[in-house]
């Protein structure tokens, strides 16, 4: 189930900011029909900071609602405050939710036994299964891979979504983890890599404007055809880079508008449009990646 390309979904809106419905539904049939393996919705890509939290469960549960059991979907369910995280998580209780994709705490960048203090309290909270998400980059925090080790002995803690980009870290993780443990590259360029040292996969944003080929890749290099995997990974480099030349969701927001997958690219404040500059770079990566032709 939580395996090969996992898609970091965006939240679709209309120009008023409200989630569009119609774009929400479109964008689960698309990953589908492409071969998707699940769908993270409301994690980071999926705007999570942007939305109430009344948004945050309304998103999760209609993406559930399209999905209908077609795909297995993952909430995004990660907060700064350890209260208000299980609040979260426990909303999804008795629903049929996958799992949970719980972010490290953010801004208040608490020491190790804080975090796992803090994904212990979530998972003793409830039954659902717990991944955890360690990006530092986002949080200002760093879940070093003897915390990761202590929380993988907690029954429902059943991976780890790991978004450093730095490659030792799956050695790392799988020498202090049990064999079950599952392993998600959070990075995009790094993805290819982190698969070929042990990981089973990629939690992606790449996958929202590429869900088949990233669907292909991943499903290569678990079968270990790494040579045809890179071949993939090779078109799609200039995507890779070019999706994070503003701050995420920005430009795979834009990117989706211009292949048609949603209406507009609206963003909650303090997000804003990704520039003319900045569209130009991501136009020419599309198309280098044969994702958009003129």
């Amino acid at each position: 189930m939580f395996t090969g390309s996992i898609v970091a979904l965006i939240t679709p809106m209309d120009l008023k900011g409200s989630v569009d419905w119609i774009s929400l539904k479109k964008l689960v049939d698309y990953h589908v029909i492409s071969g998707t393996s699940a769908i993270v919705s409301v994690g980071t890509t999926g705007e999570m900071s942007g939305l109430t939290q009344e948004e945050h469960v309304d998103v999760v549960m209609k993406t559930l609602e399209f999905s209908d059991g077609r795909l297995p979907i993952i909430a995004g369910t990660g907060a700064n405050s350890t209260a208000e995280a299980v609040l979260l998580t426990n909303k999804f209780n008795n629903s049929d939710i996958a799992a949970c994709l719980s972010v490290t705490p953010y801004y208040n960048r608490p020491n190790q036994e804080g975090l796992f203090q803090h994904f212990k309290a979530i998972s003793e909270s409830t039954e659902l299964p717990q991944i955890l998400y360690n990006v530092p980059l986002r949080t200002g925090c760093d879940m070093v891979p003897s915390t990761v080790s202590r929380l993988s002995k907690i029954k429902n803690i059943i991976g780890i979504k790991e978004a450093t980009g730095n490659l030792n870290r799956v050695n790392q993780l799988k020498q202090l983890v049990h064999e079950d443990f599952i392993l998600l590259s959070g990075d995009d360029l790094s993805a290819l890599d982190f698969i070929k040292l042990g990981g089973v996969g990629v939690i992606s944003v790449t996958a929202n404007i590429a869900a088949k080929e990233m669907a292909d890749l991943c499903k290569l290099a678990n079968k270990k055809d790494f040579l045809n995997a890179q071949h993939i990974n090779q078109r799609l480099m200039p995507v890779h880079q070019a999706l994070f030349i503003d701050s995420n969701p920005i430009p795979v927001k834009w990117a989706c508008k211009e292949l048609g997958l949603i209406s507009c690219d609206t963003l909650r404040l303090p997000m804003t449009y990704l520039s003319k500059v900045d569209r130009h770079v991501l136009k020419k990566a599309l198309i280098d990646s044969e994702l958009f032709y003129t």
